[in-house]
């Protein structure tokens, strides 16, 4: 993928003529941010600076500071008073760290990026909306599949979602235990759902298991919106493959994101086969046939049926199959496979946090919708207990 150079030209927060940005939590996550700021740091002609690194741990530090020639602090206190400039930096430390690292961050005029889920709890959250919107910072929490390309094209196709199945599995890894599967996996599918289907929640029936963990590491979910549509989420981070999977249905319409490969599929009902539903069984019978000699009858033998190559079936088929994706059996499906230009999720994010502190605008993600999210999130654990409790787990 070619580098993208990002516009951030304008003054930072502390009055620079660039942006200095540092990283809280150096572990899996923290890698990652770092990683992403030296590269933007390479594409911004000067703009975006990798100031510092945070983390408690002597080694993770060291490594961090070796690798990327920085200067590396113990703790937000030790950063704060070293005189070294920052203007935004991403909280990376575990959850229960959140709150804590936001609010030191926020009292010193820093704009945060914050790790999903957005914090312990709800009255966390709030305690961060209120001192960011008292000092004007910024807030962005970081639901990265919000920015997954395969996302931001099924946005446009938006009508009238009324059924999600949402599939999101991992291998186990010692990686985020300090949460449940809820909060570490689903919670990525519960912030894209709440954000496409734009409807408040009715009801929560949940199951969920501990396996490897003492926490839950596998669970299921159906979620009821007021608008009518239903959800269903699995989870799972003691799974043999890695799937992240999410289809919905809406009128006339399936709709595919596969957010690992960022692919959109979507099968359509044709004008055709719509009428001919309409119409009754006849009607389908004959768009049937129509669809069954269509590849070996040319379009003008057709004429006056009401039917042609074109309205009974794929109308990309030959460009479909060279991809590998076959036209849809059914009569009257049109199945097409979308253009994605492919990134990677967290520069998008980044990218689009450093743009907000630039121009003190909302971010894509913003801290209200992080709110909504593990809200959902924490209202599903508390199913999954009810549940438990019931079923004499």
């Amino acid at each position: 993928m070619a580098p993208i150079t990002i516009d951030l030209v304008g003054t930072g927060a502390g009055g620079r003529n660039h942006f200095r940005c540092a990283v809280v939590g150096a572990g899996a996550f923290g890698r990652n941010h770092l990683r992403v700021y030296r590269e933007l740091e390479a594409a911004s002609r000067g703009e975006v600076e990798l100031a510092a690194v945070v983390d408690a741990d002597p080694a993770a530090r060291a490594a961090a500071s070796d690798r990327y020639a920085i200067p590396a602090f113990a703790s937000i206190d030790e950063l704060l008073v070293s005189g070294t400039a920052v203007d935004a930096a991403s909280i990376c430390v575990p959850t229960v760290h959140h709150a804590a690292a936001a609010e030191q961050l926020l009292h010193a005029g820093i704009d945060v990026l914050i790790e999903k889920p957005f914090a312990a709890s709800l009255a966390e959250a709030d305690a961060i909306l209120a001192l960011a919107a008292e000092k004007g910072r910024i807030v962005q929490i970081g639901h990265l599949e919000r920015f997954n390309p395969a996302v931001t094209a099924v946005e446009p196709l938006l009508n009238r979602p009324m059924f999600f199945e949402a599939h999101r599995l991992s291998i186990f890894t010692p990686r985020s235990l300090d949460v449940d599967v809820v909060l570490d996996l689903m919670i990525h599918d519960l912030d894209i759902v709440l954000h496409l289907a734009n409807s408040p929640v009715r009801e929560i029936r949940a199951v969920g298991l501990p396996v490897l963990s003492r926490k839950v590491d596998i669970a299921n979910v159906r979620v009821e919106f007021e608008s009518g549509c239903i959800a269903n989420f699995t989870a799972s981070r003691v799974s043999t493959e890695q799937v992240r999977k999410l289809r919905f249905f809406q009128p006339r319409q399936y709709l595919s994101l596969d957010f690992a490969r960022q692919e959109l599929l979507t099968i359509e009902v044709s004008a055709a086969a719509a009428a001919a539903a309409s119409m009754g069984g006849a009607a389908l019978e004959a768009l049937a046939k129509a669809a069954a000699v269509k590849a070996s009858v040319p379009e003008p033998a057709l004429k006056g049926t009401g039917f042609s190559p074109s309205n009974v079936g794929a109308p990309q088929a030959a460009a479909l199959a060279a991809e590998g994706v076959p036209a849809h059996p059914s009569a009257g499906l049109n199945l097409q496979k979308y253009t994605v230009e492919k990134s990677e999720p967290l520069r998008l994010e980044m990218e689009n946090f450093l743009a907000s502190v630039r121009t003190r605008t909302a971010p894509r993600v913003t801290g209200s919708q992080g709110r909504a999210a593990l809200a959902l999130a924490l209202d599903i654990n508390a199913a999954i207990a009810a549940h438990a409790q019931r079923a004499g787990l």
